[in-house]
This record gives structure tokens, sequence and C-alpha cells, in this order.
């Protein structure tokens, strides 16, 4: 079982070598904040795989830490983007 998991991981970490060429060629910034969030998640993943193959509860515990520090990262990307908007729908053109 072990084995399988470490094939995982590696899987993870390769498709996040991916992830992050699409943050660095991103056209937008909410193309980049959605490949950093895929970053993020795959990290999480990798380090809770690590922690059940090495049993390393620590590694378990800064995952599910990450996790919760992801969710406030993506709330705080869409209430910037929605306070460009005006109270009618309509974008604001003004620059912040």
């Amino acid at each position: 079982m072990t084995e399988f998991l470490t094939v995982a991981v590696g899987f993870i970490l390769a498709m996040l070598a991916l992830g992050l060429l699409s943050i660095l060629r991103g056209p937008g910034d909410a193309d980049r904040v959605m490949a950093t969030q895929l970053i993020g998640t795959g990290g999480i993943a990798t380090l809770l795989l690590l922690g059940t193959v090495a049993s390393i509860p620590a590694a378990i515990d800064v995952a599910l830490t990450l996790a919760l520090l992801a969710t406030f990262t993506s709330i705080a990307f869409v209430k910037k983007g929605l306070s460009r908007f005006t109270a009618d729908g309509t974008a604001s053109t003004e620059d912040e």
C-alpha cells in the first residue's frame, strides 16, 4: 500500500509542476489565483499522503491548517473582485 501512495505523491507533484507553469503564464489575475488554489490543494494532498505513509501526524495537522488558510485566500480574492462593482451591478471605471 505504501508503494501505491508513494506513486500517487509523485503524480501529484508532477501535476503541481504543471500548475506552476499556469501561474507563470496565466493571462489574468483570476487564472493565477485558481492555479494557486490548485497548487495549494495538491500540496495539501501531498502532505496528507506523506503523513499517512510515514506515520507523521504533524504533517496531517499542517495540511489541514493550510486548507483553512487557502479558504481565506479565496474569500479575500472574491471580496476584492466584488468591490469593483457598483450597487446596480455594473463594473466600476475607477482604478484602485
